[in-house]
């Protein structure tokens, strides 16, 4: 007999539709999964960004998370730099590995561009001061070293096809796909990882109930506060909540994966209880948690082994503020490298 969570997950994927781009992204990610698993090589799930709830079918408002995707798109640089690939589910528009350096929220990139030859331009020109015959677009001197950096990783991670670009925007959509992604890496066996830091909706309207068109002001009753009209305007949005699939990852959808999920609170007196509640409720290996205030410098890995803080180092005068990311993700690999040492050898205990 099928249970509440399977009729709840079968009804959610039955009523919802899914999005246009699933059978162009299953073909994409068939096609990735398969190269790197005949290579041998780890593949992590990566997802980013936050999720839309659509108000309307013909969208125009809509209910949204905060994440600009800044601790996916690190982490996926420093997944492939540890020799992993890497399928990144993302919010559409949100930051991506490597463009993320120059984005117009961190550093527009064309503060970093000048016109080789122009007057009065203090570090541009030719060799030798030789000016251009003609202006075109440089990369300002002070700037070149760290670009080119960011331009051969990029150039390597495209050359050797490590990393899967694949957006996504409303709730639905992600779940789809997150799906889709999970039956697609089962042939990876304990070698996928899923490393969940997207921020995923707890609520959504069914289509049902969703309007069809822009909602008008104007359709919106106006009410005082004990409900006699007259009032101002008010628009109550019904919600459901939207089916908790983070344990049928455990179960059924990538059974033998290294599975990770993010837990951000701002109250610092439930983030450990509620790390535990989530890794007692989805039988996940590990729960990452993190403070909105803090999540920067500090978060705590929460597992069946208890807890370990990870902390960027105090910058001294002159240093360069370490990336908490740098520091998150190789630790994550070495519990993936333990879990699968164990599993080798024969102890299928998930954690």
């Amino acid at each position: 007999m099928a249970t509440t969570h399977e009729l709840s997950e079968t009804h959610y994927f039955e009523t919802n539709p899914p999005p246009s781009t699933l059978p162009e992204h299953t073909a994409l990610a068939n096609s990735f999964i398969k190269l790197h698993h005949s290579a041998s090589r780890p593949v992590v799930l990566l997802t980013s960004g936050g999720t839309t709830v659509p108000l309307e079918n013909q969208t125009v408002r809509f209910i949204d998370n905060f994440s600009a995707g800044t601790r996916g798109a690190t982490s996926a640089e420093y997944f492939l730099s540890q020799g992993y690939a890497v399928v990144f589910l993302h919010r559409q528009f949100s930051l991506l590995p490597f463009s993320r350096h120059y984005s117009h929220s961190t550093n527009c990139f064309l503060d970093f561009l000048s016109e080789w030859g122009r007057i009065g331009e203090d570090d541009e020109g030719g060799k030798d001061g030789e000016q251009a015959a003609t202006p075109d677009v440089v990369v300002k001197a002070r700037y070149r070293q760290q670009m080119l950096s960011v331009l051969r990783k990029y150039r390597k991670a495209k050359e050797q096809n490590l990393l899967l670009l694949l957006p996504f925007t409303t709730v639905t959509s992600y779940l789809f796909t997150l799906k889709m992604l999970a039956c697609q890496m089962q042939c990876l066996g304990n070698e996928a990882l899923f490393y969940l830091a997207a921020a995923v909706s707890d609520f959504f309207v069914p289509p049902s109930r969703m309007a069809e068109h822009k909602i008008q002001s104007g359709d919106i009753p106006s009410t005082d506060g004990d409900g006699s009209t007259g009032g101002g305007k008010k628009l109550v949005v019904d919600l459901d909540p939207v089916p908790k699939f983070l344990k049928r990852l455990v179960e059924q959808w990538a059974p033998r994966a290294m599975i990770v999920s993010f837990k951000l609170e701002t109250d610092p007196s439930m983030l450990l209880s509620k790390c535990r509640q989530s890794l007692d409720r989805y039988s996940h290996h590990l729960v990452i948690g993190n403070l909105l205030s803090t999540r920067k410098r500090e978060v705590v890995f929460v597992d069946r082994k208890g807890l370990e803080w990870i902390r960027t180092p105090e910058l001294r005068d002159g240093e360069e503020e370490v990336e908490i990311e740098s520091l998150i993700v190789p630790a994550v690999i070495r519990k993936h490298q333990e879990l699968l040492q164990r599993q080798r050898s024969g102890d299928t205990n998930r954690h």
